[in-house]
């Protein structure tokens, strides 16, 4: 009897052993490793958590590491907002700086852009079409400024062909900002621009300097 109990003590000191040498911790009580990650949707209902008074307006939020659009409304009435682009910038970049809606928060969007952040139209000289921001676009991080070209960029306030162009507050000479499908995926990365000449376009390729 006492050989076989031996035996046993024996047979368990070898298996943890090679437990040990394979890497393989041992342990005497169960691991509860969590709830499994879930997946933010990234999607709410049209207009979701605003009224439905207003001009509708796309705006691209943070989700998931990517910019997605979500549809907005502003406060202004639909005849103030459609073709003025300068003005229709302005309540799109108000719509950017202002928090999440309840709805919007549980699909997981956020936003990068925050206040005080203004746009007007441009300088004497600029290109047709040039919106003037309250602070050099160079100067904003490449999340707040992938979120602004691409809300901008899609919007009767843009340049056209998914771009629009920028200059800030001083005398720098504006550029054609190009809001790309890499850029979407990647807001991190630096936006892809190009000079505001005529007929000129952002290269995806070239970050912005």
């Amino acid at each position: 009897m006492r050989r076989r109990r031996t035996g046993r003590v024996v047979l368990g000191a070898v298996g943890a052993v090679l437990l040990a040498g394979c890497g393989i911790r041992t342990t005497s009580v169960p691991v509860d490793a969590g709830p499994a990650p879930s997946r933010v949707p990234c999607s709410v209902a049209d207009g979701a958590g605003a009224s439905a008074q207003g001009a509708p307006l796309r705006v691209y939020l943070l989700c998931g590491a990517q910019l997605e659009a979500v549809e907005r409304r502003s406060p202004l009435p639909e005849e103030k907002v459609s073709g003025d682009p300068v003005r229709t910038a302005s309540a799109l970049l108000a719509q950017l700086q202002s928090e999440p809606s309840e709805e919007e928060r549980q699909a997981g969007f956020a936003t990068a852009v925050k206040g005080p952040l203004r746009v007007g139209g441009g300088h004497r000289g600029d290109p047709a079409g040039t919106l003037r921001l309250s602070r050099q676009p160079e100067d904003l991080p490449p999340t707040v400024l992938a979120q602004i070209v691409c809300t901008f960029a899609e919007s009767a306030a843009g340049a056209g062909g998914t771009s629009v162009v920028l200059g800030g507050p001083g005398k720098y000479e504006p550029r054609r900002y190009g809001c790309t499908r890499e850029l979407k995926e990647r807001p991190e990365s630096p936006v892809p621009s190009a000079p505001a000449a005529p007929g000129a376009s952002a290269d995806a390729s070239a970050p912005a300097s």
